[in-house]
């Protein structure tokens, strides 16, 4: 389906040169758009008339962006707003996501990327964002491990439980936790996402529970915490395991007490939040190693759901494969229909290291390069078109290349140890990305489970 046909978009921006660029491009694409230069004219012209989206600058002369979005939301509380913000407004960017932002956009803008998020934005207006449809953007699974996963989430989504959710990375955790949120009786609040993993552990204190204007250095006005923000909804919390021993202490005391207390302020703030964490190794691996408080975990853990890696469950591949090949249709405004049966057998039998994530990226990349109808062996990476070559047994059995090999992998094997197989640990101790992580162990035929 073209979503471009009959779409009109309200640009609100005082950059006239933006406007001007956006605009020729974005009606070259097909859509139709009708520029603003501050909020109060962008407003009168959303009252006026009937548009299907509004691309919000976060700065406008006349208020910021986060007056304008209620304002907007007002009129049409359905409308997806995208946000266009400088690179260091992002944290204002997601503020307004948790306010009712479908996304953001930063400076300079790429014109595609932000089609791309155009077309998104429209899908979702145009299937809604109910738990039904959530979960057919899902998709269950063919496999008795995935259908038993959905069963659990329905029983447990309308109880207050907390829940965690183990599993490696890439599995689909946050996916899972969606649909529990979108099968609770909180459905209509907010669901706020944190990944534990990626917050320093000297502002995890302020992300997690806010703080005061003048608490510290650098807080020049106060600031809402993920828990204010997730107040009668969810916070699920990603990669928990990474959470110091003091905001651990602070987590208990949250379930307990449901009271938080911002940094610099000592008045307790009720909270009504459910907890879903996830893990991308067993919790309980770190408890015995005394890295995770043993209290902390019995309270998370009233629900346990733990997703197995994508090759445990090949037959749901192919499938997850059709579901990806459609959303890059959407993402790409492409049209390919099929996987050649070679290209088949090449997806079925690759090990996914990343998983679905990994499953994602490398069939939206065989998309793009599609120019006909069906996916041929072509348009896969090479990491899934050769086989893996074993590394040699020692150095000393090896050429000058193999023993780099060698000599790598035994990095790498050191690193995955040091971080008790924490992915994400291991990438910071080896100072790479995850991504990058994750080809090298698949490269160097490294299986953390085996080593």
């Amino acid at each position: 389906m073209n979503m471009k046909k009959g779409k009109t978009i309200l640009l609100i921006d005082d950059d006239t040169y933006i406007c001007s660029l956006l605009e020729n491009y974005l009606s070259d694409e097909g859509y139709t758009v009708e520029t603003a230069h501050t909020g109060k004219k962008g407003l009168e012209k959303a009252v006026k008339q009937q548009f299907d989206l509004v691309l919000l600058d976060y700065r406008l002369p006349d208020g910021d962006g986060l007056k304008f979005l209620e304002e907007i939301k007002k009129v049409n509380a359905d409308i997806p707003v995208i946000i266009i913000t400088a690179y260091a407004e992002v944290n204002s960017a997601v503020r307004l996501i948790k306010a009712g932002a479908y996304d953001y956009v930063t400076k300079p803008i790429r014109p595609e990327e932000l089609v791309s998020l155009i077309r998104l934005a429209l899908k979702k207006k145009r299937s809604g964002r109910d738990a039904t449809n959530f979960q057919k953007e899902l998709i269950v699974g063919e496999s008795p491990e995935m259908k038993e996963i959905m069963r659990m989430v329905k029983i447990v989504a309308p109880t207050f439980m907390t829940v965690l959710i183990e599993g490696e990375t890439g599995t689909g955790k946050e996916y899972i936790s969606r649909a529990i949120h979108l099968n609770s009786k909180r459905r209509e609040k907010p669901f706020v996402a944190v990944d534990c993993g990626a917050i320093p552990d000297e502002i995890a204190n302020s992300e997690l529970f806010g703080h005061v204007k003048g608490s510290f250095t650098g807080a020049i006005k106060d600031k809402q915490g993920s828990f204010e923000a997730a107040d009668g909804g969810t916070l699920f919390l990603d990669e928990i395991g990474n959470l110091s021993y003091e905001i651990q202490v602070k987590l208990l005391r949250v379930l307990q007490e449901r009271t938080i207390n911002r940094v610099g302020e000592n008045r307790d703030i009720h909270v009504d939040v459910r907890i879903i964490a996830a893990s991308n190794i067993p919790l309980i691996n770190l408890v015995e190693e005394k890295k995770f408080r043993d209290d902390l975990y019995h309270r998370i853990n009233e629900f346990k759901i733990t997703v197995p890696p994508l090759n445990r469950r090949p037959e749901d591949i192919l499938l997850f494969a059709e579901h990806f090949r459609e959303k890059a249709n959407d993402e790409l405004d492409k049209s390919v229909k099929t996987f050649s049966p070679a290209v088949k057998k090449r997806l079925r039998g690759h090990s996914w290291m990343g998983n679905l994530r990994e499953l994602n990226n490398v069939v939206k990349r065989a998309v793009l390069l599609c120019q006909q109808e069906e996916i041929s062996i072509e348009h896969l990476p090479d990491d899934i078109l050769t086989k893996t070559r074993k590394v040699p047994a020692s150095p000393a059995d090896a050429s000058l290349k193999e023993a780099s090999h060698f000599a790598e992998r035994q990095v790498i094997i050191d690193a995955m140890r040091k971080a008790k197989y924490n992915k994400t640990k291991a990438a910071k101790i080896l100072q790479i990305d995850r991504k990058t992580l994750y080809n090298k162990l698949s490269r160097l035929d490294i299986n953390p489970e085996n080593e």
